[in-house]
């Protein structure tokens, strides 16, 4: 797909390990990880892409690692760039190497939370939120906020793209886990794919064409919600 373009990637740091494992060395001009820590803020996560894009020079063909994330990478501006974006709401679904793996789990067990190295990494969970709310309000109201908000979930799921992760980040989920029993959800471990990403990059080299899983935003485009639908 990216023909005489250079190849640039974009991505949050919970895809490195896999973007590492695949991309060929002569592939991509330059690689960006961007932290984990974004995803607590969605709104900055358009913001800290775009610096990215606004400093290349040259018109490239830009992988943006990232799925919607609670749209916070629309309204990023392509500019004199070819975007290519993940068709996803989110890295779950990138994990479990497809959106069909993420729909077939939504529909199994729609109130699924998920965790995943990620979230864990930058302290995304409920866990996280109950230490932080006790500091503010106090542990009976930390406890009460927080019923509103997990008392309707089911399933309190770890997500990972090897059983490497999987072992890894056990023992922190176990954590979360065991505090969330107080809303009886039960927990999984899932291990999904690498195909995604393979799919993902195998696009970038020109070696397969892409497909609705993938948005293409050509040069003067800018991400937007409904493309996602």
């Amino acid at each position: 797909m990216s023909g005489k373009l250079p190849v640039v990637f974009i991505a949050c740091q919970v895809f490195q390990e896999m973007f590492e494992r695949f991309l060929p060395e002569a592939l991509a001009e330059q690689v960006t990880y961007l932290q984990y820590g974004l995803h607590r803020i969605p709104h900055q996560i358009a913001g800290a892409v775009q610096s990215e894009l606004d400093a290349l020079t040259t018109p490239s063909l830009v992988v943006i690692g990232y799925g919607l994330c609670g749209s916070g990478i629309t309204g990023i501006r392509s500019d004199i760039h070819t975007l290519l974006v993940p068709r996803m709401d989110d890295c779950i679904a990138m994990l479990l190497g497809s959106r069909q793996a993420y729909l077939r789990e939504f529909q199994a067990v729609p109130g699924t939370y998920w965790l995943s190295k990620g979230w864990l990494e930058s302290g995304s969970h409920p866990l996280k939120e109950y230490e932080e709310y006790s500091e503010r309000y106090g542990s009976k109201e930390a406890i009460w906020l927080l019923d509103q908000q997990y008392r309707n979930y089911e399933r309190l799921a770890l997500v990972a793209h090897s059983q490497q992760d999987l072992d890894d980040y056990h023992e922190q989920a176990h954590q979360v886990a065991r505090f969330c029993e107080r809303w009886h959800l039960r927990y999984e471990e899932i291990q999904g794919s690498d195909d995604y990403v393979k799919h993902l990059i195998e696009i970038a080299l020109g070696e397969r064409e892409s497909s609705d899983e993938f948005v293409i935003i050509p040069p003067g485009g800018e991400i937007r919600l409904d493309q996602f639908l």
